[in-house]
């Protein structure tokens, strides 16, 4: 298949990768601020912790949906995958998206390891989005005429 026929696929991608570093952003935001209200034994707003879940679903969404397009678009174009180290960064971020969601679900007494996992599963999201960004501009070159 040519270029203008995935156009649009690639429109769609690209404002979602836009909303999904956004979301991180807000994520880290309201995360940061539920870690200064625990330590400094504050009572949390009853909205808070909602928000984050639901721009954390959110993000998981969009993620999923940018996984979706870069199979469908490469294989639409190529015939296959693998054609870049934007693959292995893109499955990584996935991966890390996914662990930090279900950790978050965890995170209580019961399971006390679920809050630093979750912590550090975002840390290194940071670098996994830098990664993935870097990788998806060089791919994105290869689709402009």
């Amino acid at each position: 298949m040519n270029l203008p026929d995935f156009i649009w696929l690639w429109r769609i991608a690209a404002w979602s990768m836009g909303f999904s570093l956004v979301a991180y952003l807000l994520l880290a935001a309201s995360g940061i601020w539920m870690l200064y209200i625990r330590q400094s034994r504050r009572s949390r707003p009853n909205w808070l912790r909602p928000l984050h879940y639901w721009i954390g679903g959110t993000m998981v969404a969009l993620v999923l949906l940018l996984l979706t397009i870069g199979i469908v678009g490469t294989l639409g174009h190529y015939g296959s995958l693998n054609h870049s180290i934007h693959l292995p960064s893109g499955l990584a971020v996935v991966g890390f998206v996914l662990l930090s969601a279900g950790s978050a679900t965890l995170i209580s007494p019961q399971f006390p390891w679920a809050r630093p996992l979750h912590i550090g599963t975002n840390i290194i999201l940071l670098v996994g989005f830098a990664l993935v960004s870097l990788t998806g501009w060089s791919v994105v070159q290869k689709y402009l005429p």
